[in-house]
């Protein structure tokens, strides 16, 4: 039974995901361009019936100049066919019964009905009649399964929407593994202790898309939704695009708007650096140590700053933040009824109250 339990709950998180819309990744993507030219693709949490990664890359294949397009489903999508069918009778294809995990190669997309141009129609023919483009897997999908590591080491690029509840996993084998990349996740993750570390130690940055706008995510039928907008269930997910890939806007200078004052810029009580709400306040003439909001990471230029560390939690007794004084403690738990966590930066209000901003970065700026 607890097996079982256990193969569900893996299901679950696999399951777990939510299937980015094609313009979203149509946006992102131009941004890297010159980085998949003749490369090998890898879209492993990507059924091609229903991922609109596997439609970007397998439409613009001879475009991109592609080597290789690989993709890996994991077994038993929960959107089979329901929302994101490219292909007319695409279930005559695989059908639901027999279901099972699969990888699809694409070496070349060829204008294979003779009309003139190569598109999604040429891709439905090379999956329904060269038999090597689509096999089963031995195993169940899973990114950690022997024969999907086999498929990312052979690939020079991970391009995917992988599931939220198995990130940090996710990401520990692209870095294990030495892989270029370009996925999405939910912005909160990067307060995440393992994930601000990569970010911190430049092992991977924010993609080009405005970390603050909104970003809508497909879901399957029976997910909550916000809205529905052609035919297809909604959902607001607070994402962000993470990369190793080099682009532009991580080199643009910040542009500053403000000037430092004591009146404007609080310090912390127990830290010795001065808080800053919004990103835009950076002050111009401040060279000591600042405490930003996580969406920093969306202006951050290596040249230009230093990420010192993460002010909460261990993170932040790590960087020398103090713990709280035990009055602060208890009148944080007693009184305002939130949390008091050792490491996290607070300030004094005018009453002399602890006043704790959401997640701060630590940085400073270089000379």
């Amino acid at each position: 039974m607890g097996t079982n339990s256990n193969l569900r709950k893996a299901k679950q998180e696999q399951n777990g995901e939510f299937y980015t819309q094609l313009e979203d990744i149509e946006k992102e993507l131009r941004h890297y361009t010159q980085h998949f030219y003749g490369k090998t693709i890898f879209c492993n949490c990507d059924d091609p019936y229903e991922s609109n990664f596997f439609y970007y890359f397998a439409t613009r294949f001879n475009d991109l100049k592609l080597k290789k397009l690989i993709c890996t489903c994991y077994d038993g999508s929960p959107m089979a066919y329901t929302q994101l069918s490219f292909f007319e009778g695409a279930e005559k294809t695989v059908e639901k019964k027999d279901r099972k995990a699969y990888k699809i190669v694409i070496t070349e997309v060829k204008d294979e009905n003779n009309d003139g141009a190569v598109d999604i129609a040429d891709v439905e023919y090379l999956l329904r009649n060269k038999k090597n483009a689509l096999t089963k897997l031995k195993g169940n999908g899973d990114f950690r399964s022997e024969e999907c590591i086999a498929l990312l080491q052979e690939a020079d690029i991970v391009v995917t929407n992988p599931p939220f509840a198995l990130f940090r996993e996710y990401v520990a084998q692209l870095v294990e593994y030495d892989k270029k990349f370009l996925i999405i996740g939910n912005k909160n993750i990067i307060s995440y202790r393992e994930i601000f570390q990569y970010l911190k130690n430049g092992l991977m940055w924010v993609g080009h898309r405005n970390i603050n706008s909104d970003m809508w995510f497909i879901v399957p039928d029976y997910e909550k939704y916000e809205k529905i907008v052609d035919g297809k269930h909604l959902k607001h997910i607070n994402g962000c695009w993470l990369t190793n890939l080099d682009l532009k806007r991580r080199h643009d200078n910040f542009i500053f708007t403000r000037d430092y004052s004591p009146e404007e810029y609080p310090k912390y009580f127990n830290y010795e650096a001065i808080n800053i709400n919004k990103v835009d306040d950076i002050p111009d003439n401040y060279y000591k140590e600042m405490g930003v909001p996580i969406t920093f990471f969306g202006s951050h230029n290596p040249d230009e700053f230093d990420i010192i560390g993460l002010g909460i939690s261990n993170s932040g007794l790590e960087i020398g933040v103090r713990p709280y004084l035990p009055e602060h403690k208890k009148y944080r738990k007693e009184v305002q009824h939130k949390g008091a966590v050792d490491g996290d930066l607070y300030m004094l209000d005018k009453d002399g109250h602890p006043d704790v901003p959401y997640a701060r970065i630590i940085i400073k700026r270089k000379k």
